[in-house]
């Protein structure tokens, strides 16, 4: 190869064929990907799958032909793939720990985000809910309602000072609610 480039080119020999080795690895990835593409549309179309198949298809081919040509371009650079694979790991292992550990919280948030978008109940509704079928449960007025959680005052006689209960707003989607207040009934007809 030093016959055929000029000599100020020969200290970059080593860039250059590693540079050829990386397009060449593109190139045939984005060709098979190509002959692929179609091949799942033929067989999409002769058997007359649905549009998701071979749509779901040639994303998967896309990424895993993708993935292994970005796996051998930087071997070609000198990174191994163990290395590649023990922080990929390590990451997805260090990410599925945290997801578990804040699984309450999360769930707390979303289901917060939906009482706030689709109003089964607002400030100052009395709801109730209930422990199983028609048994008695937490009951009270609204108070406030943020991210984690649903402050309701409890029902209590007029000369005895109000308590408050703070339920996780995931509760209000695993147990029944009854609105015993038509306001917000009404507001959500009306919206």
């Amino acid at each position: 190869m030093k016959d055929f480039l000029p000599d100020y080119a020969h200290p970059f020999i080593d860039v250059i064929t590693i540079a050829l080795q990386i397009a060449l690895i593109i190139f045939v990835a984005l060709l098979l990907r190509s002959v692929l593409h179609r091949l799942i549309n033929r067989i999409a179309a002769d058997k007359q799958l649905p549009l998701e198949f071979a749509v779901g298809g040639r994303r998967v081919v896309t990424f895993l032909l993708l993935g292994a040509a970005l796996l051998l371009a930087m071997d070609r650079v000198g990174v191994s793939g163990m290395v590649i694979w023990t922080g990929f790991t390590g990451f997805v292992t260090v990410g599925a720990i945290a997801f578990f550990a804040a699984w309450s919280v999360l769930s707390n948030i979303f289901c917060a985000v939906l009482i706030f978008t689709s109003r089964p109940f607002g400030l100052r509704d009395r709801i109730e809910l209930l422990e199983g079928g028609d048994k008695p449960g937490l009951a009270g007025e609204v108070m406030d309602i943020n991210l984690i959680y649903t402050t309701l005052r409890e029902d209590t006689p007029a000369d005895a000072e109000p308590s408050y209960l703070r339920v996780p707003n995931s509760l209000f989607f695993q147990r029944t609610t009854r609105l015993r207040t038509r306001e917000s009934v009404v507001r959500s007809l009306l919206d």
